[in-house]
């Protein structure tokens, strides 16, 4: 699967974020969460937006540090 779960589960675990609290300020359930760190189900690009959002409000250098692992050089 894709590059956002790897991403997701790299980060969460560097800044030591739960799933739970992402769900949380998501607004969704821990089971997506859990799909996407491990890659049973990759996030849409919309759902991705949501991702840095959430983390931005739980952790800042983790919302930079996604978009930086998963987009790298891109942006």
């Amino acid at each position: 699967m894709g590059k956002a779960g790897k991403a997701l589960k790299q980060v969460l675990e560097t800044y030591e974020v739960s799933q739970y609290s992402l769900a949380v300020a998501m607004n969704v359930e821990r089971n997506n969460i859990y799909r996407w760190v491990n890659e049973k189900r990759d996030p849409t690009a919309e759902t991705v937006v949501d991702i840095v959002r959430a983390l931005k409000t739980l952790n800042a250098e983790a919302a930079q540090a996604f978009i930086q692992t998963y987009l790298g050089d891109e942006v």
